[in-house]
C-alpha cells in the first residue's frame, strides 16, 4: 500500500508531516511518498532525526497557501506540493491522497484531477465526530453550501457505505439533520430530501435534531454544507470549552489531588473526544481515496490520517458506491 502525502499542507508542515509519516510506516507498514521541495524535506528529516525508511520524496517547488484561490491548483500553482500529490495518485503511483492544506484547493484538485465517481453529483467532505457511544459521520461539513434533495440523498448513501466498509459499523443508521424529528419539520429542501431518503438503499431513521447527535442517535448525519459546518464548528468549540473547564476544575492543590484520583477516567474521556484519534475528513464521491487532515494536525493526527487513507483504499467502498449510485432511481425532475 502506497500513500501519497502533501508534505507542505497544514500549519505544522513539513516537520509534523514527516514525523507522522515515520510513525505510520512503523505502525502500519505502508510506503509513503511525500511531495514538496526535496531539499527542505531532506534537511527537516535530517535535523530532527526522522527515519526515511519506506519514505521517499517527489519534488514540487511551490506551495498552495490558505490565502490562494482554490482554482490556482489547476494553473498558477500547478507545480505545488498538493497538485503533485494529486497527479501521482491520478497516474496510479499511489493508492490514496492525504493533505492538511487548503480545503477548497483539495476539493477542486480532487474533482478536476481525480474526478468524481460516475453518477455522483457532488463530492462531500465528511467528518468523524466522537459521541457518547462511539462516533458518527457528518455529511457534508462545508464543501456544498447549497444542495438539492437528491444530493443529500447521495450523501446519505455515501456516508452509510463509508461507515459500513471503512469504520466497520454494521447496518449504519442514517439521519437527516433538522429542527425537529417530525416529518413535517424543516424547509422545502429537508421535506423533499426526507421523502427521497426513505427510498434510498440505506437504514434511514428519519429526521434527527442536533442535540441528539452527541448521544449517538445516528451513525451518519446528513446536512447541506452550511448546516453541517455550523454543527462541526459548534462541536469543536464545545470540546474546547469542556477541556478548558476540566483544567479549571482540577486546578489548585485540592483540585490536583481530586484529579489524581480520577486521572485514568479523565485520560480516557480526553482520548474519546480527541479528533487526532480519527485522522482526517474523507472526501467522498471521488474516484480515488482522498483524506483532508485538520489544518493544525500534529504528528499523531497525520499518522492516523494515513491509517484512515489506507483503510479507505482497502475497503472496496469506491467500487461499491459506483454500483449503488448507478442502480438508484433517478428523481422525476431528472437532475
Amino acid at each position: 500500500m502506497k500513500i501519497i502525502v502533501d508534505g507542505f499542507g497544514g500549519d505544522n508542515a513539513p516537520l509534523a508531516v514527516l514525523q507522522g509519516c515515520e510513525l505510520a510506516v512503523k505502525e502500519y507498514g505502508v510506503e509513503i511518498v511525500v511531495t514538496g521541495d526535496q531539499e527542505t524535506l531532506k534537511k527537516t528529516a535530517q535535523e530532527n532525526g526522522i527515519s526515511l525508511e519506506h519514505i521517499s520524496f517527489h519534488h514540487a517547488p511551490s506551495v498552495i497557501t490558505m490565502e490562494d484561490e482554490p482554482t490556482s491548483i489547476l494553473k498558477e500553482k500547478a507545480d505545488c506540493s498538493m497538485a503533485a500529490a494529486f497527479q501521482l495518485v491520478k497516474d496510479g503511483k499511489g493508492d490514496a491522497f492525504v493533505s492538511a492544506g487548503n480545503t477548497g484547493a483539495i476539493l477542486v484538485g480532487a474533482t478536476f484531477l481525480l474526478k468524481r465517481i460516475k453518477g455522483v453529483k457532488r463530492a462531500a467532505l465528511a467528518s468523524v465526530i466522537p459521541t457518547a457511544t462511539g462516533c458518527y459521520l457528518l455529511m457534508d461539513c462545508g464543501a456544498n453550501v447549497e444542495c438539492r434533495p437528491e444530493i443529500l440523498t447521495q450523501f446519505g448513501v455515501m456516508g452509510s457505505l463509508y461507515m459500513k466498509k471503512v469504520m466497520k459499523t454494521a447496518n449504519p443508521k442514517v439521519g437527516l439533520i433538522n429542527i425537529g424529528s417530525e416529518e413535517t419539520k424543516g424547509g422545502e429542501l429537508q421535506i423533499a430530501a426526507l421523502a427521497q431518503m426513505k427510498e434510498a438503499p440505506i437504514n434511514f431513521t428519519g429526521n434527527v435534531e442536533a442535540r441528539e447527535l452527541p448521544k449517538g442517535a445516528v451513525d451518519v448525519a446528513v446536512a447541506d454544507g452550511f448546516t453541517g459546518n455550523i454543527v462541526l464548528k459548534l462541536t469543536e468549540g464545545m470540546g474546547s470549552l469542556m477541556s478548558t473547564k476540566l483544567k479549571e476544575l482540577f486546578g489548585g492543590a485540592v483540585g490536583k489531588l481530586a484529579g489524581a484520583l480520577v486521572l485514568s477516567k479523565i485520560k480516557a474521556l480526553k482520548k474519546s473526544m480527541d479528533y487526532t484519534e480519527y485522522g482526517g475528513a474523507p472526501l467522498l464521491g471521488i474516484a480515488q481515496p482522498v483524506i483532508k487532515a485538520h489544518g493544525s494536525s500534529n504528528p499523531k493526527a497525520f499518522k492516523n490520517a494515513i491509517r484512515q487513507a489506507r483503510d479507505f483504499a482497502q475497503s472496496g467502498m469506491i467500487e461499491e458506491l459506483g454500483n449503488t449510485v448507478s442502480s438508484m432511481k433517478k428523481p422525476e425532475n431528472g437532475n
